[in-house]
């Protein structure tokens, strides 16, 4: 399933195309600006790694200019530092770039350019070696290539967007609220079972080569599945937290849980 969703969600976008065609080319629509739309969804499965890397700084620095971002000499910002000394500062070849939101959410994301945020809320919840072990976590999808493609669907969502504006003359180029509702999706971006579970081994994997704690994966997925009956955004979906802390204690144990 996980193969098959990109096309489906390509076909969408591609059939959204053409039915803004047929039922806006009397009303002044540029057919030419149909096509550019519809061939902007077909692009979100062809992005080109300078592609992905654009959109994700574009994307980041959005997400950031409507944040309030902690300062370098911040408590929260000191703390992180020194939380993450031990970790990769590159991951897939892109240079991992930490901030933190004052927020009271509990979240932390990672896009594929390597930008990581992490909230004040949810450093609140954590001590140090399970924030490490959630932005391990986060570092994870960036090295398996799920952020890249969180992209890609990302962008054919929106691609489909702008095939319904293309009769106002809406440009193939993303616009400002554009690259808002990509930013937005990338955020609360939904990994697949499979993807979060390959996440949170290599968090695993990663806290035993650089020899730190691991029972913080454990106990951070304890704590996430407490709030709101495990529904908080993060981790919200398959699979539960519980069954996350079990597995990473299995590991813990010398073993894998089936």
């Amino acid at each position: 399933m996980r193969n098959v969703f990109p096309y489906l969600t390509l076909a969408a976008a591609l059939a959204l195309a053409g039915c803004g065609g047929m039922q806006d080319l009397g009303s002044g629509a540029s057919l030419g600006n149909l096509t550019q739309a519809g061939g902007s969804a077909m692009k979100a499965f062809t992005l080109s790694d300078g592609d992905i890397q654009k959109l994700s700084n574009e994307s980041c620095a959005q997400n950031d200019a409507q944040a309030k971002v902690a300062g370098a000499d911040d408590k929260y910002t000191r703390r992180l530092a020194k939380v993450m000394q031990r970790m990769p500062t590159t991951v897939a070849g892109q240079p991992i770039g930490y901030k933190v939101y004052l927020t009271g959410d509990v979240n932390a994301w990672a896009m594929a350019n390597g930008c990581v945020r992490v909230y004040s809320g949810l450093m609140d919840l954590m001590n140090d070696d399970e924030l490490r072990a959630v932005l391990g976590h986060e570092e994870g999808h960036v090295a398996l290539g799920h952020s890249k493609k969180a992209m890609q669907v990302a962008y054919a969502a929106v691609a489909a967007r702008q095939a319904v504006g293309a009769a106002g003359g809406a440009a193939a180029a993303l616009s400002q609220s554009q690259l808002g509702d990509l930013s937005e999706k990338l955020v609360n971006a939904q990994f697949s079972q499979a993807q979060e579970n390959d996440a949170d081994d290599y968090a695993f994997d990663l806290l035993t080569r650089q020899e730190l704690p691991r029972r913080g994966l454990v106990t951070a997925f304890e704590k996430l599945g407490k709030l709101d009956n495990g529904q908080t955004s993060m981790f919200s979906s398959h699979p539960s937290s519980a069954d996350r802390a079990a597995n990473m204690q299995m590991r813990i144990n010398g073993g894998r849980k089936k």
